[in-house]
């Protein structure tokens, strides 16, 4: 087998994050015969990565903070299991894990795979923590033998930034998509008598253009009160510009939306959506589109990096200007007025994209090959 007896850490910000979307790298790495260690931070996602065949290492980690003294014990914590495991390979995702987890593998001559999924505030908002990340990313990658990037402008910006050199990197499409745990599911109109059930997936982080959602969600209700807002995802998470949990009440209280919680299946929601919305300011490749492309529905999200990748305007879905509540109202009323043929034709577009570009398999793949090829060099 191509992997025997070689081992791989992966490490991203929180088991969760592991489980829900490198399950089935980790599981094609063992399958291909590597030992997959996972190192995040104890959740309560830890024991399913266990369960699907590799070992787990608790690592505390300050995944939004900003000291550098917890950074610096981060970098010694990595520093201990790696010098512990001795890994083959270090896969890293997620800033953290990418910028300390690859600095302690270079410091002990461990071959490096980076995976940017996205940049994250600090490339959306520009001040001195901008340069202080883009620095810490120029250090840490350095050495790496690969960086994935999930789309072409961020790819762009790093070599442009001289963060890392254009020859050793690569774009994948997102995490990928495993297509036969999502399917269509044919809802693509209201019945008779139903609403129009706008959905938005993702963590409440002004970031992700919540505010600009319930805003557009006020416009389309004045003009047709019938039609439902929903958001589904993280609340209280730990990051600068979060949700307050008493505004997305107030949203509630006031009829604008419903806040459905979170959920390990996003599945049921999605099927019981007609479209699905993600108003955000910049993506790695975001998956809530991908999953949503992969059950058939058409979309709605902002012409910017990442997420425009997987729209194709007026053919799965519509893009709107970003920032700019009243054009999301726009595009929002421009779905309703499609016939339902229409519709559907939008979502047997969306879900032909995601098999021809976004399917898992290929992202796992170029895994195993860069693999491969960093083992062929090293013997």
């Amino acid at each position: 087998m191509a992997g025997s007896q070689k081992k791989i850490i992966i490490s991203i910000n929180t088991s969760w994050n592991i489980f829900n979307f490198r399950a089935g790298l980790i599981q094609a790495l063992i399958d291909a015969g590597y030992k997959v260690v996972a190192v995040a931070p104890q959740d309560e996602y830890s024991e399913r990565l266990e369960a699907l065949g590799c070992r787990f290492i608790p690592l505390p980690m300050d995944n939004k903070g900003t000291s550098p003294v917890n950074d610096i014990i981060l970098f010694f914590r990595y520093l201990q299991i790696l010098r512990h495991e001795r890994p083959d390979a270090f896969l890293g995702y997620t800033i953290k894990p990418n910028v300390y987890g690859s600095l302690a593998a270079n410091r002990l001559k461990i071959p490096v795979i980076n995976n940017v999924s996205g940049l994250g505030t600090a490339f959306i908002r520009e001040n001195f923590l901008t340069k202080i990340v883009q620095s810490l990313y120029r250090w840490a990658f350095r050495r790496s033998h690969m960086v994935f990037f999930q789309n072409g402008d961020d790819r762009a910006l790093f070599v442009q930034e001289k963060l890392v050199k254009l020859q050793s990197t690569d774009v994948l499409p997102g995490s990928g998509i495993n297509l036969e745990y999502l399917k269509p599911d044919g809802h693509s109109s209201p019945n008779a008598g139903e609403p129009y059930v706008f959905l938005l997936i993702a963590r409440l982080v002004f970031d992700k253009g919540i505010r600009e959602y319930v805003e557009a969600a006020r416009i389309v209700r004045n003009k047709m009160p019938n039609v439902k807002f929903q958001i589904l995802g993280f609340l209280d998470v730990e990051n600068r510009t979060a949700v307050k949990r008493d505004e997305v009440d107030g949203w509630v209280k006031e009829g604008t939306i419903d806040y459905l919680g979170t959920t390990d299946d996003v599945r049921p929601f999605i099927a019981a959506s007609h479209c699905v919305v993600l108003p955000s300011y910049r993506e790695g490749t975001p998956r809530t589109l991908l999953e949503a492309a992969a059950m058939g529905k058409s979309l709605i999200t902002t012409d910017v990096p990442g997420c425009r990748e997987v729209v194709d305007h007026e053919k799965n879905g519509f893009l709107c200007r970003v920032r700019d509540p009243e054009h999301l109202a726009e595009r929002m009323l421009n779905f309703i007025e499609l016939t339902d043929d229409e519709r559907t034709s939008m979502g047997k577009a969306s879900r032909k994209k995601v098999e021809k570009e976004f399917d898992e398999r290929i992202v796992i793949n170029r895994y195993l090959e860069t693999l491969e090829s960093i083992f062929n060099k090293t013997g």
